[in-house]
């Protein structure tokens, strides 16, 4: 059993791009579908799908995106960034920016998960989820 499934969800992506995957299963939760919907939004990955198992628990699957002539994917990096152990929690006048906004950060706030850019609109903080680039 493992004690942090978002990072358990980060690295589950990362290692099927490294691998050449098409597609990853991944088990569902509220947080999961949120991130997957904010990357798939940005542009990270090509679609995904939400469906129900027998526990109730539900599969998210992802089609992961690729660059058509070179074939990178299209997420260089994935960096969890508040953990179990430390979390990691910022204010409206300290958000992150990664690769001077060329990146997004992941963030979970009273507004539900959203990206760094848009707390800022909104004037909120909360945790640092994690960073994407």
């Amino acid at each position: 059993m493992f004690t942090d499934p978002i990072s358990d969800y980060l690295t589950r992506l990362r290692n099927a791009q490294m691998a050449g995957h098409k597609i990853v299963n991944v088990p569902a939760s509220n947080m999961k579908k949120s991130i997957t919907e904010i990357l798939h939004d940005k542009g990270y990955i090509s679609d995904y799908k939400i469906e129900k198992t027998s526990n109730n628990q539900g599969n998210i699957k992802i089609a992961l995106k690729y660059n058509s002539q070179t074939k990178l994917p299209a997420i260089k990096k994935l960096v969890r960034i508040s953990k179990p152990g430390l979390r990691k929690y910022t204010d409206s006048t300290s958000l992150p920016r990664v690769i001077n906004g060329l990146g997004i950060a992941i963030i979970s706030t009273s507004k539900g998960v959203i990206t760094d850019k848009e707390a800022r609109d909104f004037n909120i903080g909360g945790e640092v989820i994690c960073y994407i680039y």
